[in-house]
């Protein structure tokens, strides 16, 4: 069945923040010093956050949190903002172009894993395969018999893949009641702030900028940080954490193609067939579990959410 409207206006948002995402490491590799991970997920998350912080502050509805809700903030602010941008770009720095995108891969079938043992709702088995055939195609496209791999990075990979499906699940629930704009400030606020000791302690004070640094930092925090993770805490309060997940697979292919658009990287058969896979599974996969009456189960877990959020207050 079609996908409703809009179910379709929710997706087509929430892509934008993983296509926003797969831009990141053309920026980083072309704009951004050399072998400064920690310092570009710092500069990346802390600033963005406290704009937002301070627009929510100024126009936005005040949530009186109590300490239980703000420990449940800073937890989220590790899983989905400093623990994982920490990982990510240490991945993205150790692994050959594109190999931390096949762990990720995984993520949807983290997400019905998650899903799967904490509220018992088993995975359909079409969606299930559909999942395992995306992960093979980011395997097409990535993997050749020439990659080297390096196990600290695909520890990182892998462990930043877990925080990030993990803080997606609890991010629904953990709301708490906060405006969109103030639930990703505080994010990526305190994000950041976790991020600072490991900035300076690894890589110390920033050499002297070029201009193409302050854009490349200043186009990550902006369209990588601030807008592209508002829209993905919107959209995870608007579809299912299987659904959400899922969209995050357009991150690598978009990395693909701006690489290919704007550096003029060789685009081979094989990759042009491993796109495919990927973005032809990302499509049934939402359309399967944001089309009737299959959206039912997705409504349910919103349900869930707002009884959770009921009962905290």
């Amino acid at each position: 069945m079609a996908i409703k409207d809009q179910a379709l206006g929710n997706i087509l948002l929430t892509a934008l923040a993983p296509i926003m995402w797969g831009t990141t490491y053309v920026v980083a590799s072309e704009l951004l010093p050399q072998d400064r991970p920690f310092t570009a997920a710092l500069i990346r998350s802390l600033p963005a956050g406290i704009l937002l912080i301070l627009w929510g502050y100024v126009f936005l509805p005040k949530v009186s949190l109590t300490i239980k809700q703000w420990l449940q903030l800073i937890i989220l602010s590790g899983l989905n903002i400093g623990v994982f941008q920490a990982l990510l770009f240490v991945a993205a720095y150790r692994l050959p172009g594109g190999i931390a995108a096949v762990v990720g891969a995984i993520q949807p079938l983290l997400m019905m894993l998650i899903v799967w043992f904490f509220e018992h709702k088993r995975p359909q088995l079409k969606v299930v395969l559909m999942a395992l055939i995306s992960v093979l195609g980011m395997s097409l496209l990535f993997v050749s018999p020439q990659t080297q791999w390096d196990s600290l990075g695909l520890i990182a990979a892998f462990a930043g893949t877990l925080c990030l499906g993990f803080g997606t699940y609890l991010a629904r629930r953990w709301n708490n009641g906060m405006s969109t704009l103030s639930f990703t400030g505080w994010q990526l606020g305190l994000g950041g702030l976790l991020l600072l000791p490991l900035a300076w302690l690894f890589e110390g004070a920033l050499p002297s900028l070029t201009t193409n640094n302050y854009l490349g930092y200043g186009y990550l925090s902006i369209f990588g940080a601030l807008l592209a993770y508002s829209l993905w805490f919107r959209g995870i309060t608007k579809l299912s954490s299987v659904s959400v997940s899922s969209l995050g697979l357009l991150s690598p292919v978009t990395a693909i193609l701006v690489g290919w658009a704007v550096l003029e990287q060789a685009l081979t058969p094989r990759e042009s067939i491993a796109i495919l896979i990927v973005l032809s599974s990302v499509l049934l996969l939402q359309r399967w579990l944001n089309s009737s009456p299959e959206n039912k189960a997705n409504k349910a877990e919103v349900m869930v959410a707002e009884t959770n959020l009921v009962q905290q207050k």
